[in-house]
């Protein structure tokens, strides 16, 4: 009998929890009896009321863990430490909120440096002060500080052509500004691990999709477009690849690896890789097991829909890279964890969510 998969003892705070994947780690954490106190700005950078809806459904589900949310704008200093001291004492910070999207980033490059860098920085802020806490001042002194496990991104690795991306690579040219706030999000987690103690996970997300998903991400763009008989748009000629990763295995990585905080190295040593800090700090690939073309997803949601798309076949567009493939041994080494579901499947199961959805 294989043993039950690690799960966070105690309160976790999660933000982004109106989000695609934040809904869904909320979901599993409060299934495992966790207490959950959700937080999100609820922004219009896509339809608020899908936010809303996976809020509802999260607010029905039966589980044992209790769940509250927040409405807050974590870039707003003030409103961000009133969310950490109302939470109190956490077990873990789930870390999801953030502004989406490498081609928004072109046109709106203001709100990625409020959500991601300033909303990020206060979220440290808040974990130093909940460490703070933690160690003393609240009476419990053995109490260890939270785990921050925080959103990263496969963007990261921007101009790296390697078949295979390794955390261990180097990710220093970012083609997009989406990309240069989460590699800037690694480097200031980097330093509160080595100044405060605090643990810190970086999770580099390949390609998520599955239901709930995100309207502005291929799945569903396609998905909507082919039951409408309207043409796609298949950028980069279709030559395109991804590690797509279904939102399933993306949140259960997410909730493991939240139960496991890494440990600093011993006094003195220097890091020899990239992904390796002087504190307790990592860094890891969370991507499917396999490169796929984007032709293949355009056929898997044709299969679904039971309908052959009219295409319109464009070069890549500024920020994106031709090519993803996840390297993901040490998350299995750690949590005994590969995403392994085919996009057949998950586009199956999304476009049959999609449509129960909408009512189709």
């Amino acid at each position: 009998m294989t043993a039950d998969p690690p799960r966070p003892a105690g309160r976790v705070l999660v933000t982004g929890a109106a989000g695609f994947i934040g809904s869904k780690v909320v979901e599993l954490l409060r299934r495992s009896g966790a207490e959950v106190i959700g937080a999100d700005d609820l922004n219009p950078y896509y339809s608020p009321s899908l936010k809303r809806a996976r809020l509802d459904w999260l607010e029905r589900l039966d589980a044992p863990g209790p769940f509250t949310f927040h409405h807050v704008d974590l870039a707003d200093r003030r409103a961000a430490e009133r969310l950490f001291d109302s939470a109190g004492p956490v077990a873990c910070v789930i870390h999801l909120a953030a502004q989406a999207g490498v081609r928004h980033s072109l046109s709106h490059p203001h709100a990625y440096a409020a959500a991601n860098l300033d909303g990020f920085l206060n979220v440290l802020e808040g974990c130093r002060r909940l460490a703070s806490v933690s160690a003393g001042d609240c009476g419990d002194p053995d109490r260890p500080p939270p785990h921050l496990v925080y959103a990263s991104s496969s963007s990261v690795y921007g101009a790296n052509e390697a078949a295979t991306l390794k955390t261990s690579d180097p990710a220093d040219h970012p083609l997009s500004l989406y990309a240069a706030t989460k590699r800037a999000n690694e480097l200031m987690a980097h330093s509160y691990a080595h100044l405060y103690g605090l643990p810190c996970t970086g999770l580099r997300f390949f390609s998520v999709y599955g239901p709930w998903g995100r309207p502005d991400m291929a799945a569903w763009i396609f998905t909507e477009r082919i039951l409408n008989n309207e043409p796609i748009e298949v950028f980069g000629e279709g030559k395109m690849s991804r590690s797509f990763t279904y939102i399933d295995e993306v949140a259960e990585a997410v909730v493991r690896v939240a139960a496991l905080p890494p440990t600093a190295p011993p006094p003195g040593a220097l890091p020899d890789r990239p992904d390796v800090g002087v504190g307790p700090v990592r860094i890891l690939n969370v991507g499917g097991d396999e490169s796929v073309e984007l032709m293949r997803l355009v056929a898997a949601v044709e299969a679904a829909c039971g309908r052959t798309a009219e295409k319109r076949f464009l070069p890549m567009q500024p920020g994106d890279v031709p090519a993803t493939a996840a390297d993901t041994a040490p998350l299995e080494a750690l949590v005994g964890l590969t995403p392994r579901t085919t996009v057949e499947d998950g586009i199956a199961r999304f476009v049959a969510w999609y449509q129960e959805f909408h009512g189709l």
